[in-house]
């Protein structure tokens, strides 16, 4: 997210963090330029009125090096304002004030153009995850998890049959750096583990001693 406002920038980010996105907060145009040319994002969310390079100036720079979807949210509601995000590669413009709700789904709708329903669905042996839905399944059975919980296993899905470090864990599913004596990822997988492994025969979930977590149906149980 690339935002001027201080206020405006918590509020989202408190919003999305609570829908179950992890948010990287850019206050200036050169600093949203420079996370969005190191960093692999899912969606931008970029205003217009920025201190420094302007948000116009940041899409300019983004649609040179990547196809990122980019979603402008803005004061600037003037159609002619509309027009130049938009031929200038924004997915969608979105002026503020605006209803958080309408928010979700268009950033939704992003995903969902940018992945082509690759983001929507999960599906690993039989464990089925619907992205956008927030739902997960093992077979028939329904697995009711915390926003958290679900945040985990979506990054072990999505990163499947890869060994994850706990430090890169904490990192994409708390977007903080936790001290490497803590066990706070160790709780969480044995949580997850409890309502996705234990109940089943084909376990999932593995850990691979000295370097992390992996989700990988074909490592038996």
């Amino acid at each position: 997210m690339i935002e001027g406002e201080i206020r405006m920038a918590e509020y989202l980010r408190k919003g999305l963090s609570e829908s179950g996105f992890v948010v990287d907060v850019a206050m200036t145009g050169t600093d949203g330029m420079h996370l969005a040319a190191e960093m692999k994002y899912d969606v931008v969310l970029l205003d217009v009125i920025l201190p420094g390079v302007d948000g116009w100036s940041v899409i300019k720079a983004i649609r040179k090096q990547s196809n990122t979807p980019v979603l402008f949210l803005t004061a600037r509601g003037e159609v002619s304002d509309r027009v130049k995000g938009l031929e200038l590669g924004a997915d969608d413009y979105l002026v503020k004030p605006f209803a958080f709700a309408e928010l979700l789904a268009r950033i939704r709708r992003c995903l969902r153009r940018s992945t082509g329903g690759e983001s929507e669905r999960l599906c690993i042996a039989d464990l089925d995850i619907d992205v956008l839905g927030r739902r997960v399944f093992r077979g028939d059975a329904k697995v009711e998890l915390t926003t958290q919980e679900f945040r985990l296993l979506h990054l072990l899905a999505r990163r499947c049959g890869e060994v994850l470090s706990r430090s890169y864990i904490a990192s994409h599913v708390w977007d903080v750096n936790f001290d490497t004596d803590t066990n706070v990822v160790d709780v969480a997988i044995r949580r997850v583990r409890a309502k996705i492994d234990e109940p089943f025969k084909a376990k999932l979930i593995h850990t691979v001693r000295g370097m992390g977590y992996v989700l990988d149906p074909e490592r038996g149980s």
